[in-house]
């Protein structure tokens, strides 16, 4: 196929969608999949905004501009397997010569010297067309829609109730703001960890696409409604999941005004961005469209001073008993800013629920059918299944998620596996699309919220027992290993979900084609990378870390 003939078919802006199949369209399945994958993150049942080439979080972008990215698809087309393509901020910037074995794509994204590593600075490259926000994985192009983030969100769910509730949510209400993206996992992780779920998102378009991929049951404009609905449901002890179309603090200030008190409180709105994330409870959404254009500075001012209303009333719930905890987003330090003091009296969800995972090298890992088929995963769930059988909580997992979760774009799943797991199952994918079950390979990544992948002192690294929060070493390492390890394309990010200043975060993606390049790049890459997580957490002193590290002899 001609190069034009493959834009107008697979990327004719703003509809792109990945190719699907057995039919190579690139040199080789190295290329190809990280085509497929590029353009999957696009699609727009994935992407918030494939007109803006932005994938999620309100500004995280696949590509710079629609140059950069139709000039990426025509060297990935092109590559051969002893070159690497180099892209610097969704632009692709060189070829390197390397070897098969090698990354065929290096990507850096949004990363700016500490002293210039700030919104402003960033703001002021970007309008000039020389950064983009590649956010976590929307730059490294393994973004899979909301299912990304749904297991680490059913997990987060899942060990609050453990920690607080004897393991059960039945008749207990969680609330959250934030319905994209990210939080539009939200009200499923819920339902499926036996809660009800209250939500609120100022954009009615987003929490239309949650009710489009059967990730939220009701919608609602009205507060009265999705009190009674939620009210009623916990009463019966059943399970619903309600999204309401409005401002979250004014939410909140409803709940505490009618003597409602959730027990679990926390958020997902795209705090992380004061002025092209987060909308300031005085503005419409029509309105904040206009502000972030006309007046920055002041839209920043009036969402600073937005979220730390937010977060009062969240400190407030807090004290009248909600289980309460920052999900990531910087929420806290922003509301700090704009006014609120004691933000950070409620800690993050990796201290408070995340981090023993995180010391037994676990982490979220996921896969996705480059054939397009719903039955190469199914295939490979029931592989996982008959795998671990001693896993109850993974099957579980798997078993809900082929019931309950609508994929978008190409078929894809994930699930939390440690230091040993990642590469058994990784072998065990390889098998299958040797054996010709799988009809044709598929790629296994991860998000980079990992164990041993980020530094990010108030999300992932917060509360580090030997106070090295902020050190950024450990992802930097990841991304070498990985690189030297030999994964299929690599990537290193500034900012995430948390914003410019506050993370650096490395991603990996490895091929999985059948063949024994592809075996041996497994082995090395889907153990170094968990690995990376036990090395880390071992340093710092977690015991936990310590007795994983000796069962698997990694310990120097």
């Amino acid at each position: 196929m001609k190069f034009s003939d493959f834009l107008k078919t697979y990327a004719n802006h703003p509809i792109y969608q990945s190719p699907t199949g057995s039919a190579l369209n690139a040199r080789s399945w190295q290329t190809e999949a990280p085509l497929r994958m590029l353009l999957n993150n696009l699609n727009e049942e994935v992407a918030e905004n494939p007109d803006e080439l932005v994938v999620y979080g309100g500004t995280g972008q696949a590509a710079r501009d629609r140059g950069s990215l139709e000039r990426i698809i025509k060297m990935l087309l092109d590559l051969d397997e002893d070159h690497s393509l180099l892209i610097q901020s969704g632009k692709p910037v060189g070829v390197v010569k390397t070897h098969p074995e090698a990354p065929r794509v290096l990507i850096a994204n949004s990363n700016l010297v500490p002293e210039w590593a700030n919104w402003e600075h960033f703001e002021a490259l970007k309008a000039r067309g020389l950064m983009m926000y590649g956010q976590m994985t929307a730059g490294s192009w393994i973004y899979i829609g909301s299912q990304g983030i749904l297991q680490g969100t059913y997990e987060t769910f899942a060990a609050c109730g453990k920690t607080h509730f004897d393991g059960d949510l039945t008749g207990k209400l969680i609330v959250s703001g934030g319905l994209g993206g990210m939080g539009g996992a939200q009200p499923l992780a819920a339902t499926m960890a036996g809660a009800v779920f209250l939500g609120a998102d100022v954009d009615p378009k987003r929490i239309e696409k949650r009710l489009e991929t059967r990730y939220i049951d009701k919608m609602t404009h009205s507060y009265e409604e999705a009190r009674d609905w939620t009210l009623e449901a916990k009463d019966r002890g059943e399970k619903i999941s309600v999204g309401l179309v409005g401002d979250i603090g004014d939410l909140l200030e409803n709940l505490i005004n009618d003597g409602i008190v959730p027990e679990v409180l926390t958020d997902q709105t795209s705090a992380h961005d004061p002025v092209h994330g987060y909308v300031p409870n005085t503005l419409t959404l029509d309105e904040a469209i206009r502000l972030r254009k006309d007046d920055p500075v002041k839209y920043k001012e009036l969402s600073l001073k937005s979220m730390a209303r937010h977060v009062g009333y969240m400190l407030e719930l807090q004290r009248k008993g909600s289980k309460t905890f920052d999900y990531g987003n910087n929420l806290r330090e922003f509301a700090k800013q704009g006014g609120e003091p004691n933000a950070f009296d409620f800690k993050g969800f990796v201290p408070e629920y995340i981090r023993p995972l995180f010391c037994e090298g676990k982490g979220p890992f996921r896969w996705a059918a480059l054939s397009g088929d719903p039955e190469d995963i199914f295939t490979t769930d029931q592989a996982l299944i008959e795998a671990f059988p001693e896993n109850t909580h993974l099957i579980n997992w798997l078993t809900q998620a082929k019931e309950k979760i609508a994929f978008q774009g190409l078929p894809c799943r994930i699930c939390w596996l440690g230091m040993g797991e990642r590469e058994k199952a990784g072998l065990i994918f390889n098998d299958l699309v040797r054996e010709g079950k799988l009809k044709a390979p598929v790629v296994i990544g991860r998000d980079h919220l990992d164990c041993g992948s980020v530094a990010s002192p108030y999300r992932e690294t917060e509360g580090m027992l030997d106070g090295t929060d902020a050190v950024s070493d450990w992802p930097l390492l990841n991304l070498m290993s990985n690189t030297a390890g030999g994964a299929t394309w690599v990537s290193f990010h500034h900012g995430g979900g948390v914003g410019m200043g506050y993370s650096q975060h490395a991603g990996m993606v490895v091929l999985v084609d059948g063949t024994e390049r592809a075996e041996r790049c497994i082995q090395r890459v889907l153990y170094n990378d968990p690995a990376m997580g036990i090395f880390r957490h071992h340093d710092a002193g977690y015991k936990d870390a310590t007795k994983v590290g000796e069962r698997f002899d990694l310990l120097i």
